[in-house]
């Protein structure tokens, strides 16, 4: 069996950890003033990743929060990962500088290739690919706007140049508690050959059950965000379940 990791989530907006509706920045819930605290909690219950997004960032083009992702990645000893607004190769030097262990380009890869391509061949498994798809083409710009592309078609084509790890989001699914659109990772992860990460929907243990039966499909992990702060899944007993 391949191995299957928890990504326990922290959306920082204003300094504080939120979480959004499906990409709705009018519809948030501020559930902690302390970042650094819920990282350091996570560490705690057994998380072996920490998953951060900027969602300032996703929404200015650039990262904002830089001081207190360099704090939490500072306070925990597992890796970090980050993503929204990063679109330069000095954000990417700067971010990992503050020693996050892998970065996420989302819009990037869409409006532009030259610099997604430029981070992959100089940073390889450092940078991941956010795929996040309203009804299977990709949003840019903090799920503001769709584009063209079919999710699909981008990841095979990032793939072929160097794409290792992507995280898939079905917007459709984040935040709604609905459980994660199975079908459309595994899908995604056979039709790019590389590892998906999935995002949005989790919201009860059997969610992340039924997606870590996908690791030989190349089913990486689960981005696990509202679910952990309502308490309907423990951290702890979830890392333990997909290990067994």
């Amino acid at each position: 069996m391949s191995s299957f990791i928890l990504y326990p989530a922290i959306d920082i907006r204003d300094g504080k950890c939120v979480r959004l509706v499906q990409g709705d920045y009018n519809q948030e819930t501020v559930y902690n003033d302390d970042p650094v605290q819920v990282a350091l909690s996570w560490e705690k219950q057994g998380g072996t990743y920490v998953h951060l997004v900027d969602l300032d960032g996703a929404k200015a083009g650039h990262p904002v929060n830089d001081e207190l992702i360099g704090r939490i990645a500072s306070a925990v000893n597992v890796p970090v990962q980050v993503g929204g607004g990063l679109r330069t190769v000095a954000d990417v030097e700067r971010l990992l500088g503050l020693g996050v262990s892998r970065l996420i380009i989302g819009t990037a890869a869409i409006e532009d290739r030259a610099f997604t391509e430029e981070v992959l061949g100089r940073y390889g498994d450092k940078v991941a690919i956010g795929i996040d798809a309203r009804n299977g083409y990709v949003a840019t710009r903090g799920w503001l706007e769709t584009s063209e592309v079919q999710a699909e078609v981008l990841a095979k084509e990032l793939a072929a140049y160097g794409a290792e790890t992507f995280i898939f989001t079905d917007i459709s699914r984040d935040g709604m508690m609905q459980g994660p659109n199975v079908e459309a990772i595994v899908s995604l992860a056979k039709a790019s050959g590389r590892t998906v990460i999935a995002s949005g929907g989790v919201s009860v243990m059997d969610d992340l059950l039924r997606l870590s039966r996908h690791a030989d499909d190349g089913v990486g992990g689960a981005i696990v965000g509202k679910a952990l702060y309502t308490g309907s899944i423990d951290l702890s007993e979830a890392v333990r379940a997909v290990n067994k």
